[in-house]
């Protein structure tokens, strides 16, 4: 890793949210799932400039970098919506219908997994699982006021729900 973080001036502003991160862990062996979280989590997802701006302050080359991100599900290259919907198709919820489910978010949406609406309001992600197996079938709505779960979920029931965060904006 680079030893002299970071990455001039013009491009620490470019990412001044980032920009503490790197001073902290660019220097740091190891530490590179670590930035690419905190990365994700201020941006939304890994842009190619967030990947290159990583690389120059890291030494890391940008397909090494790429290479990890692409690696772990946990990372995005694309924004997503303004709320991710996370469908748990674990087996609890999958014994409960969450196919059913699915079926009817992407038929109202007009999306399936991994895709976002064309407004932006939704991504729709489904997950191995949420720990809500009581709530089966379930999802979880991921926005900027926070997470909220919904359970014991029916085709009805979840068009309320996304009509009702479409409402809010």
């Amino acid at each position: 890793m680079s030893k002299n973080c970071c990455c001039g001036n013009s491009k620490k502003d470019q990412f001044p949210e980032l920009a503490p991160t790197m001073e902290k862990y660019a220097n740091t062996p190891g530490s590179l799932i670590t930035i690419l979280q905190k990365a994700q989590e201020i941006y939304g997802y890994l842009s190619i400039d967030v990947i290159n701006y990583i690389s120059d302050c890291t030494g890391i080359k940008p397909a090494k970098i790429y290479g990890v991100a692409t690696f772990y599900a946990q990372f995005r290259l694309q924004p997503i919506g303004k709320n991710l919907i996370m469908l748990c198709q674990g087996t609890a919820c999958h014994v409960n219908g969450s196919e059913m489910i699915e079926e009817s978010v992407c038929e109202h949406l007009e999306i399936h997994d991994g895709e976002t609406t064309p407004d932006g309001i939704f991504t729709l992600n489904n997950v191995a699982c949420l720990g809500c197996c009581s709530l089966a079938p379930v999802m979880m709505v991921r926005s900027s006021e926070g997470d909220e779960t919904y359970g014991n979920l029916t085709k009805d029931k979840v068009k309320k729900i996304l009509d009702e965060i479409r409402a809010r904006g």
